[in-house]
């Protein structure tokens, strides 16, 4: 049975285009789904449909098998069984930690002793038991967040939305709480939906990565998939560093690679691109550099310093318009000819072609 089903799922504001686009998506029970995208694509709507908060306009919603949304029924947001975390904790400030974790408890009118029972598991979950006399106040943002995933998983709900959850926190913190929802994620055993626009996160995070683009889901896969193999140049260019370079594709080589030519040299790379002009996408780590003469011929265009190593931005000859960057141990100077060594490479179709 899916933890989380849509089928169709459409919604529109007004007489505008459709916030979210006929969204159809399984997720596993168990599964950890992050909904990723730029801002506007439609992920928070989509989230917020899924929550209750919002009416599709078309299409079915069903929770743990239960439909909760269709054209003949709409059951409310609290009848749903979810947990949510928002991008603002929502904790009540007057109440202390205990007070706000037993809250939805409370409004499900558990029994006192059962109540006390789960707000304390949940303390402990998230490692918070001796702070549960504390108000929000006294707390530190990581602290904040962790009450609110302790409130939301005390309801064991089947299925826990995460808005932004991670975005008020510093760059620290946000390492550190990826960690501690990955931990609750096995250990809960629920079904996390998490929204975001921040990749790193979202990798971080989920064993399925669905990406939005216009309301519409442009891809679905595991995170590992979407990085090497995009299938759209929306993708390519929204997730990962990597440089979308045009090329003409020759046709296919062995082991199901595409022979492709880059600025006068013959390459095989991955990819399921036809003949004729694609978009080959190249990452950091699939480029290195070479002596003037060999491989693709290159300029070197800039060399930043990034701690550690140099971040090297390339124009490939007679390709000005469309740098590629890599990462070395030493800088290189700008304007010197260099050659460009190609490890690996996804090449797709042009935008408008096959």
């Amino acid at each position: 049975m899916h933890g989380l089903e849509l089928i169709g799922v459409t919604k529109r504001f007004g007489t505008g285009a459709a916030a979210v686009a006929d969204v159809s998506l399984s997720v596993e029970r168990g599964a950890f789904l992050a909904l990723l995208g730029p801002s506007g694509c439609g992920k928070t709507t989509l989230l917020r449909l899924v929550a209750g908060l919002e009416r599709p306009c078309a299409g079915r919603i069903a929770i743990a098998g239960n439909v909760v949304a269709d054209g003949a029924r709409f059951v409310e947001p609290e009848e749903r069984g979810l947990g949510m975390v928002f991008q603002s904790y929502a904790l009540w400030p007057h109440m202390s930690v205990a007070e706000n974790v037993a809250f939805g408890l409370r409004v499900r009118r558990l029994p006192a002793e059962k109540r006390r029972r789960r707000v304390a598991d949940a303390l402990a979950m998230v490692g918070l038991s001796d702070y549960a006399a504390r108000k929000p106040a006294q707390l530190s943002g990581g602290q904040r967040q962790r009450v609110a995933l302790a409130r939301c998983l005390a309801l064991e709900p089947p299925v826990v939305l995460l808005d932004e959850p991670l975005a008020n926190l510093d760059a620290h913190l946000r390492e550190t709480m990826q960690q501690e929802f990955r931990r609750l994620h096995r250990e809960s055993g629920a079904t996390f939906v998490a929204v975001t626009h921040d990749q790193s996160e979202a990798m971080a995070l989920a064993d399925t990565v669905a990406v939005m683009h216009e309301g519409r889901l442009v891809q679905v896969d595991a995170p590992r998939a979407l990085y090497r193999s995009p299938a759209s140049a929306m993708v390519a260019r929204f997730v990962g560093r990597g440089a979308l370079v045009p090329v003409e594709v020759l046709g296919p080589s062995e082991e199901g690679r595409r022979t492709i030519r880059l600025a006068g040299e013959t390459l095989a790379v991955r990819g399921v691109a036809p003949a004729g002009a694609g978009l080959l996408c190249l990452r950091p780590e699939d480029l290195a550099l070479v002596g003037e003469g060999e491989g693709v011929p290159a300029q070197v265009r800039e060399s930043v310093y990034r701690g550690g190593f140099f971040e090297i931005t390339l124009a490939i000859a007679g390709l000005p318009e469309a740098p590629v960057v890599l990462t070395a141990p030493e800088a290189a100077e700008p304007g010197r000819a260099v050659g460009l060594a190609v490890r690996d490479g996804w090449v797709l179709a042009a935008e408008g072609g096959a």
